[in-house]
């Protein structure tokens, strides 16, 4: 008989596959369901289960320190909790979307994760205009680090020392191969990009965490081809973008929408030269199309 059977526990969850969950306890990872259809749950969750047996049933999660999770019009998903560092990884090919990558990290800073950038496959001669790219997020204060995960994924280890990483970004920029790099046990399975295509394939399916240190562990996500922001409202997707900060607020008007107003701060940045245009370009984008979404519900 199991010694452990009928016992309440706690744990985090290590591994999510829709319904079902991998809960590292104690004495070692434990297959689990979820109680009820209405309980959420994620990996990198802190939860308390009982145990069955050879399996477990989750009962409840602890408090989160945070929730990074993408939302249309239509649906929310949820990729990880607890994370306290985000790691947007691009590569030199195939070719990435800056505004995809942007999209995460305002998702982030909502969240109060902090982020960093990794641009990966830096042997190849796409490199220079892939690090183009992403001059902008550097010019702000987003940290970048290059590096090739097939040769030598050293130069991020050290920024993963204390932190629960996620690392996202889209199909085919090298994800599986860094976690391969940095969690040899971890034998994530790697595809080929499709040059025809310019894109690569899925091969993660489900979020798992994995433990680099006692202190440190680096979460793996399916790869991403869009991320919509729809949980933000427009003060909330203003905020996110960590280069209004220093002007929100101080517009002539309380409501402006910063389009065309008169006395609008962020307006007034971008032509002085302190306001990429692009980045307002984006914003005005995002809300309207989240407005036009919740116009149709």
């Amino acid at each position: 008989m199991n010694e452990q059977a009928g016992r309440h526990e706690a744990g985090q969850v290590v591994a999510a596959f829709s319904r079902r969950f991998i809960v590292e306890t104690a004495t070692g990872p434990l297959p689990c369901q979820v109680k009820g259809r209405h309980l959420q749950v994620v990996c990198g969750d802190r939860v308390e289960l009982h145990r069955d047996g050879d399996a477990g049933v989750i009962e409840a999660v602890l408090p989160r320190r945070s929730l990074f999770y993408r939302s249309d019009a239509f649906k929310t998903k949820a990729i990880a909790a607890n994370v306290t560092q985000l790691a947007v990884v691009v590569a030199a090919r195939p070719s990435f979307s800056p505004e995809l990558v942007q999209r995460c990290l305002l998702a982030a800073e909502d969240q109060e994760i902090a982020s960093l950038l990794v641009l990966n496959k830096t042997d190849l001669p796409e490199t220079p205009a892939a690090r183009a790219r992403l001059e902008a997020l550097v010019r702000i204060g987003y940290p970048v680090v290059e590096l090739s995960a097939l040769s030598d994924a050293a130069p991020l280890r050290p920024l993963l020392a204390g932190h629960a990483t996620l690392m996202i970004g889209q199909s085919g920029m090298g994800k599986s191969t860094l976690v391969n790099a940095l969690c040899p046990e971890a034998q994530v399975a790697t595809a080929e990009y499709s040059e025809a295509l310019d894109s690569g394939r899925h091969t993660t399916t489900h979020t798992r965490l994995h433990r680099l240190d006692a202190e440190s562990a680096l979460l793996d996500s399916p790869g991403l081809q869009e991320f919509a922001l729809q949980h933000l409202d427009a003060d909330a997707l203003a905020h996110a973008f960590v280069d209004f900060r220093p002007y929100l607020g101080q517009c002539r008007f309380r409501d402006c929408q910063h389009e065309r107003e008169p006395g609008c701060k962020l307006i007034e940045a971008v032509e002085a030269g302190g306001l990429d245009a692009a980045r307002l370009d984006l914003f005005r984008f995002l809300r309207r199309t989240q407005h036009r979404a919740a116009q149709r519900l």
